[in-house]
């Protein structure tokens, strides 16, 4: 989906380069931070990864799109068939060195090697409990492993784009309609389930399109990604509870008292349900097509970003770091890249920390865009200038770096241009951006450390993102901003929050 610039009578929107466009990326400026290195896999395998873990003896193991199971040790660059035979597997577990849970796309399956010669034996079904269609789009994620042993996984809904089979799993239900762009016809379709050890499920939140990844943070929260689309403006990132309700409304076909087809709901009604992005990836300029979001739990063995998450792009070179904060009770915060090309491929699918604290990264294309293989990042040591928090205040945003700013530029207000936004709730594919505005910096103060800066914005408006380039600051040791793009998805205010704007925006200046 194209990006629109909404003209909003300002003359000073012109002179600021890039926002509501994209921006290209700078790969010089994560160079000698992170180090790329290619894995070389299997002679004649088709590297579209679907899931990858680490099993306690420090083996890789990898699932891969048509089927295949395969372990590596990085030490003897030994790749082993343990499985094949799968059915679009898109996540992986490693409960033991001999036994992975794979989510493929009928089933949640368990593989053992039950005699230790590295090869698989034994297959159990966890769960099948679920519907499928034969619909290309009906893709299955997970498993997440919770602490008590069960799992999360998410199912993607169907899509007009192709119709159902003959050989239907699960009842149909008349509330669904095959005619509408994305559909739930069968159990549990753009749903978030728990299943128990013994393939026990329990609908856990509903309301997903495309939910390519699950992640907990530090603090066991749960986030789920979803892909812009129908009633998706922009791609978010969702903080999921049991229960709750995130936007797309073919899966309340499944909720229980709901009689009314989805499609027939006025959006409104929906609105009202629904919980909104913890965060959103402003599309085609900081991501159109996220997948799976993992927690730096390395230590700082993988450079200054200790406990915080990073998620995988599809569409371009990127991985993307994400900084989180509590503000009246809900979770938001702001997402600025952490990696852009240096040799990263496309098709970022499937993320996992090895026990030494370098990151691997399987790339997939599946018929849309990305790349085939598997790439392993290393922190050279060396530190970048980067913004490693981002607190809201009541009059703007307190800023902090991994170094000391240059006092010159830092303390200059025209150094931190911001506009805000927000994307329509709504039907149509896809979101342009409402109320798009510059927003002056009035005020900017320097901590004695020079490492966080503290600005004073004009006005502070909820439910927006607020979107900020830093280009032009540097550090003390003349080092530039390494990732100068930073997006702060503001829902709440630290009091008196408004409601969120009704569907039905206006491109006029100001709420809607």
């Amino acid at each position: 989906m194209k990006r629109f610039l909404i003209s909003v009578g300002i003359a000073s929107l012109a002179c600021i380069p890039s926002f509501g466009q994209d921006t290209p990326a700078q790969p010089e400026r994560v160079n000698g931070f992170y180090r790329v290195e290619n894995i070389a896999t299997p002679k004649g395998l088709a590297a579209e990864t679907g899931g990858l873990a680490f099993m306690p003896d420090g083996r890789l193991v990898a699932c891969f799109h048509r089927g295949e199971v395969y372990t590596y040790d990085a030490a003897t660059k030994v790749w082993k068939l343990f499985a094949d035979g799968l059915h679009d597997p898109l996540g992986i577990v490693a409960l033991s060195d001999r036994q992975i849970v794979v989510m493929q796309r009928p089933e949640l399956t368990r593989i053992t090697d039950t005699d230790g010669d590295g090869a698989a034996d034994h297959f159990e079904t966890i769960t099948d409990a679920f519907g499928m269609t034969g619909n290309y789009h009906e893709f299955a994620y997970g498993p997440l492993l919770n602490k008590d042993g069960s799992m999360l996984i998410a199912l993607n809904v169907g899509s007009n784009g192709a119709g159902i089979r003959h050989e239907v799993r699960g009842q149909l239900t008349p509330l669904s309609t095959v005619e509408a762009r994305m559909f739930s016809a069968v159990p549990w379709r753009g749903w978030v389930l728990k299943v128990s050890p013994e393939g026990k499920i329990t609908p856990w939140a509903l309301g997903f399109r495309s939910p390519n990844g699950l992640g907990f943070d530090a603090e066991g929260n749960l986030f789920v990604p979803d892909n812009q689309g129908d009633w998706i403006g922009s791609s978010p990132l969702l903080h999921v509870e049991q229960g709750k309700f995130y936007g797309h409304p073919a899966s309340l076909a499944w909720k229980e008292g709901v009689s009314t087809p989805p499609a027939e709901l006025p959006v409104t009604e929906l609105a009202a349900m629904r919980a909104p992005p913890t965060m959103v990836f402003p599309h085609n300029l900081m991501g159109n097509s996220l997948t799976q979001p993992l927690l730096d739990s390395t230590g700082g063995k993988f450079g200054p970003f200790a406990g915080q998450m990073i998620i995988g792009e599809m569409n371009r070179s990127r991985l993307i770091r994400m900084m989180f904060e509590k503000v009246d009770g809900q979770l938001q915060g702001a997402c600025v890249p952490l990696i852009d090309y240096s040799g990263l491929q496309k098709g970022n699918n499937r993320l996992v920390f090895a026990p030494d604290g370098s990151l691997w990264v399987g790339q997939t294309e599946h018929g849309w865009a990305g790349d085939q293989g598997i790439q392993r990042i290393v922190w050279t040591g060396q530190m970048p200038c980067d913004v490693v928090a981002m607190k809201l205040t009541r009059e703007g945003f307190d800023l902090t770096f991994t170094k000391p700013l240059d006092s010159a530029s830092a303390s200059l207000p025209e150094s931190y241009p911001f506009a805000r936004y927000y994307y329509e709730y709504h039907a149509p594919y896809g979101s342009k951006q409402f109320d798009l505005q510059t927003v002056p910096v009035t005020g900017v103060t320097l901590s004695a450390d020079h490492r966080t800066v503290s600005l004073k914005l004009r006005e502070m408006v909820a439910w927006r993102v607020h979107e900020l380039h830093l280009d032009a600051l540097k550090a003390e040791d003349g080092t530039p901003v390494t990732n100068p793009l930073v997006c702060y998805t503001l829902n709440r205010l630290l009091e008196n929050t408004p409601p969120q704007p009704p569907p039905g925006g206006s491109d006029a200046k100001g709420a809607p």
